[in-house]
């Protein structure tokens, strides 16, 4: 089970869907040299990418995913995507801007990992850690207070429990470290299965659009804007990918117009740089 899990984890996001990955491609090199302009020099994402015309920002509580994702720290304009390795990700269209969190030297944040990173980091630093759990591959529910108890998984095989190994600890290193096992053993196809399905039109900041499969994809909703007179909705979208590389903010390469921001519409398809999702992946965490 140990070497299923594994390479379910491999594959997760390894490799696009090459029909779905080029749908939005033509358009790439014509949209670079127009998009600059549109993106300030904030060191957060709210400071820096401003909503459309028009637009007002959705409201948030100050404690919030919502706020916690409007505050993340951006890299400098410009910056590229790295990799876990240190190589770099050129830009060829697909992203506006960098997050600057940590990803360690190990092929392990590729996109549920992100997704799930994200979440878990708002919870960790908002002391909600009941809340901080996912699923393995094979079913088996990891709860971050067990890891806090000195508590670690064992796989053997089809076997997977918990055994005492470590003294009681919630430093960060810790809480990393019991991230790094759910980016081993967890994915796109786990987290698929643990969040329930919602309707386009009732997105929220911090939704998921995810495809599980090997391979499979997810990218989540890191901010929305509404325009108080028509009351038509625009949303920001951020993800990782393979290899483990930096979270970064997707342009919106069929609309240069409007990117980086996408329209909330009724479309079947939601066209990223990188994958097409159909509307109903769109998924919600429970907490």
């Amino acid at each position: 089970m140990r070497f299923f899990l594994l390479i379910a984890f491999i594959t997760s996001c390894q490799f696009s869907n090459p029909t779905k990955k080029n749908e939005g491609a033509e358009i790439q090199s014509t949209f670079i040299s127009e998009k600059k302009s549109k993106i300030s020099k904030g060191k957060t994402l709210a400071e820096r990418i401003q909503p459309p015309q028009n637009f007002k920002r959705i409201e948030a509580a100050k404690n919030s995913f919502t706020t916690y994702l409007r505050n993340l720290p951006l890299k400098p304009d410009g910056a590229e995507v790295t990799f876990y390795n240190g190589g770099k990700k050129y830009n060829t269209g697909v992203y506006c801007a960098v997050v600057d969190l940590e990803i360690g030297d190990k092929n392990l944040h590729q996109c549920a990992d992100a997704v799930m990173r994200l979440k878990a980091e708002h919870l960790w630093q908002t002391k909600q850690y009941e809340k901080i759990h996912f699923n393995f591959t094979n079913g088996f529910r990891v709860d971050y207070t067990e890891w806090m108890k000195g508590r670690r998984m064992i796989v053997e095989g089809n076997k997977t429990y918990w055994n005492n190994r470590s003294a009681p600890s919630n430093t960060y290193e810790d809480f990393w470290k019991y991230m790094e096992l759910i980016f081993m053993y967890a994915g796109t196809a786990s987290l698929e299965k643990e969040l329930p399905s919602i309707k386009l039109e009732n997105m929220k900041i911090g939704d998921v659009f995810i495809e599980g499969g090997h391979p499979g994809h997810a990218v989540i909703v890191v901010d929305m804007a509404m325009n108080e007179q028509t009351g038509k909705q625009v949303f920001l979208l951020a993800q990782s990918y393979m290899p483990a590389q930096e979270t970064q903010i997707l342009n919106n390469l069929m609309d240069k117009n409007l990117s980086p921001w996408y329209r909330l519409e009724s479309s079947e398809k939601v066209f990223t740089p990188e994958w097409t999702f159909s509307k109903s992946d769109l998924k919600r965490f429970r907490n």
